[in-house]
């Protein structure tokens, strides 16, 4: 039975992504100290306890999903922008993009009675189209314990480079067992799926993912965090949500005023406040780094 590897939050990223590699996932402890796990799940857990369960298999009948995260709740924020899984999606990620963007938020719990989720690869979002390329790197942050009895995530590690087609067997699974304050580290390429919980009570996971800045984001950041609510935000976090330019003449926008009333093309910034030229490349940075590719 294959084992993930675990790590410290503060290891080298370079380690980190070498397992990252081999493997398609790893485990990162001591992520969340118990006091900010503890405000965490205090500005969450209305939010979930308010949520449906899932009307179908995949999602879950007994799993409940709660999303708008960002939005919701301040110490969300923290964990997105946390520095060492930053570094990481990075470098994973810098392959394929100018930009990264912030691809989903989400509360998942499983409750008692859930069965196993289908094995699956994230990527699949997507379909089947995109090859040759990483989309995406993903974490999922224990805010319960997970346990093989709870239901924690079944993991498929080397798997990265199958088919997709391939047919995942029973002896090739293993599960993130992890407690609380840690997190899961995953490729969108690495086979795995929510695990069974055969426990009393909930498994509780934050998912946080990001993806190249040139693809359509899983959770839409502008509905879940509009610019009313985006403008008060740090612009590291904007810049996430998506409102900057994937690439150079990618996401620019035109406000729909009168005439004479507004600018005719602008990036994403202008909607929260900041300040973006013509195309929302004022610098010509996006410009010159496309043309030079």
């Amino acid at each position: 039975m294959p084992e993930l590897e675990k790590l410290p939050i503060d290891a080298p990223t370079d380690r980190i992504l070498e397992v990252i590699h081999r493997d398609g996932a790893l485990i990162l402890t001591d992520a969340i100290s118990e006091e900010d796990l503890a405000a965490l799940k205090g500005e969450l857990i209305p939010y979930m306890d308010a949520t449906p369960a899932g009307a179908d298999d995949f999602t879950g009948r007994a799993t409940t999903r709660t999303g708008a995260l960002v939005a919701r709740s301040p110490k969300t924020r923290d964990l997105v922008m946390n520095a060492a899984v930053l570094a990481a999606v990075k470098q994973f990620l810098d392959p394929y993009c100018l930009r990264f963007q912030l691809h989903l938020t989400q509360i998942i719990r499983l409750k008692p009675g859930q069965g196993k989720q289908m094995i699956h690869r994230d990527r699949w979002a997507w379909g089947k189209y995109l090859q040759g390329i990483e989309p995406q790197l993903n974490t999922i942050w224990a805010l319960s314990d997970f346990t093989e009895e709870n239901g924690a995530t079944q993991v498929v590690p080397g798997s990265v480079d199958w088919p997709d087609d391939r047919e995942v067997k029973p002896e090739e699974i293993c599960q993130a067992v992890m407690p609380a304050g840690s997190l899961l580290l995953y490729t969108g390429s690495v086979f795995h799926g929510g695990g069974e919980n055969r426990s009393t009570d909930d498994r509780i996971g934050l998912n946080i993912t990001y993806s190249l800045g040139w693809l359509r984001q899983e959770e839409n950041q502008f509905l879940s965090c509009p610019p009313e609510i985006a403008r008060e935000l740090e612009p590291a976090l904007q810049d996430l949500l998506g409102y900057t330019q994937g690439s150079y003449a990618l996401g620019y926008y035109t406000p729909p005023l009168p005439p004479g009333e507004g600018p005719e093309i602008v990036g994403p910034e202008h909607a929260v406040g900041r300040r973006a030229g013509q195309l929302g490349d004022p610098d010509g940075e996006l410009l010159a780094a496309v043309t030079s590719s």
